[in-house]
């Protein structure tokens, strides 16, 4: 494990209401937004005050760790008490241990968010430094969205014909007994201009999955309907996500469409082993977790999903960013067994994945916070090159074709918001 930064001097955040910004995206910057919204709640940070990066095997524990002390040290003067108030930090985790891709915790010079109808600003300074601006003098101006860049997506390291190809390897492999399930992921690459309005995009993707966290970190965009954790107050509940299938055309196809999700053999031990990791990986930081027996159809605008969501009781000790450090990677994302899973991915997959498939998401100074994997998502290269992920779950009697399919149906979001 390598981490690269600066040590981070005793900080101080002071929260105060403020009057209702309205749009939270408008305040953003528009070229490196930093962002985790759903349902227009959430938080948008201004400036950095800090940067951590990490890598290697031992990149989350790393930053839980390094977040810990910082939040020790600092002082929080927090009169809203909510959801994303007081000491934040948003970050955003590669999914492979030797990816080269670094990760990043990045802690706002300044915090504006919105939680059932409160708002608020957070200023975040060294603690010694002389009292600054507060409360809606902090606040910029809101600036207009610009235009969507418009732009398509084209395969990038794999073709299609490539992919399924090695979706046909990875079945072979399971049927040889390597692994019970491995995700395949494929990417592609659009270019958009460098100096395009990145919240734009955002807007488009929260308008058309309010369900989902819409994100962007250091780049990284999307929406995602994964959440890998989310913690309050030691309470702490996680959704896993595994088994898919598209809409159907009208009302009766829709709901033909998810009763044979619910009932296809398939997509159940997908789910299945999904859920068995989580539950295996959260056992020893929690006093007692809780999940349903059968899973339910979560119903998003271009597909449903087999969905089952997961209740804990938190260690006293354990941070949202210990409980990602746990369950990272999710067999959702990489497979099952784990490591035989990964070291196929790795043998498959002509490409780093980067921080596509890792946790993305935001930690308090109580160790609160929210974390999804990131999903339905892109990279954004400050030269505008822009590079979205779609993977799908392979098991033993996975068809290339279908699993072509369902990657074309997860690329749908990013590429729907270049249009």
């Amino acid at each position: 494990m390598t981490a690269s930064h600066t040590p981070v001097p005793p900080l101080r955040a002071v929260t105060v209401e403020v009057a209702d910004p309205d749009l939270l995206l408008a305040l953003a910057d528009p070229r490196h937004p930093l962002v985790a919204l759903r349902r227009g709640d959430g938080i948008i940070g201004l400036g950095e005050r800090h940067r951590l990066t990490f890598s290697g095997p031992d990149r989350l524990r790393a930053a839980a760790e390094a977040w810990r002390r910082i939040a020790a040290d600092a002082v929080v003067d927090d009169a809203v008490h909510r959801p994303g108030t007081g000491l934040v930090a948003l970050g955003s985790f590669a999914f492979a241990d030797d990816s080269a891709e670094q990760s990043v915790l990045v802690v706002p010079e300044v915090v504006v968010g919105r939680h059932d109808g409160v708002s608020w600003v957070t200023s975040i300074t060294p603690a010694d430094a002389e009292p600054g601006l507060v409360g809606a003098a902090l606040l910029p101006d809101p600036r207009p969205l610009g235009a969507r860049p418009r732009a398509t997506l084209a395969a990038a390291s794999l073709s299609r014909e490539e992919f399924t190809a090695v979706v046909g390897r990875a079945v072979a492999a399971i049927r040889e007994g390597r692994v019970e399930k491995v995700v395949i992921a494929r990417d592609a690459v659009a270019s958009i201009p460098p100096d395009a309005d990145r919240r734009a995009l955002l807007r488009d993707l929260a308008d058309r999955y309010p369900d989902c966290l819409t994100f962007a970190v250091d780049g990284l965009v999307g929406a995602s309907p994964e959440t890998l954790v989310s913690v309050h107050a030691g309470e702490a509940t996680a959704r896993v996500l595994a088994g898919s299938t598209a809409r159907g055309t009208g009302a009766a196809d829709d709901a033909a469409a998810a009763a044979r999700l619910a009932t296809s053999t398939k997509d159940l031990d997908e789910h299945a082993f999904a859920v068995h990791s989580v539950l295996d990986a959260l056992r020893p930081h929690v006093r007692g977790v809780s999940a349903s027996e059968l899973p339910f159809t979560l119903k998003l605008p271009n597909l449903w999903h087999l969905a089952t969501d997961v209740e804990m009781q938190l260690d006293a000790a354990a941070s949202a960013l210990d409980i990602v450090a746990a369950l990272h990677p999710t067999a959702a994302v990489a497979g099952s067994p784990t490591d035989a899973a990964l070291a196929l991915i790795a043998e498959l997959e002509p490409f780093d994945r980067g921080r596509y498939a890792g946790p993305v998401g935001w930690i308090d100074q109580d160790g609160d916070g929210e974390w999804v994997i990131a999903l339905r998502c892109a990279r954004i290269d400050d030269d505008g090159l822009l590079t979205a992920y779609a993977g799908a779950g392979i098991v033993a009697d996975s068809d290339p074709d279908s699993e072509l399919a369902e990657t074309r149906m997860k690329f749908r979001p990013v590429a729907d918001a270049l249009r």
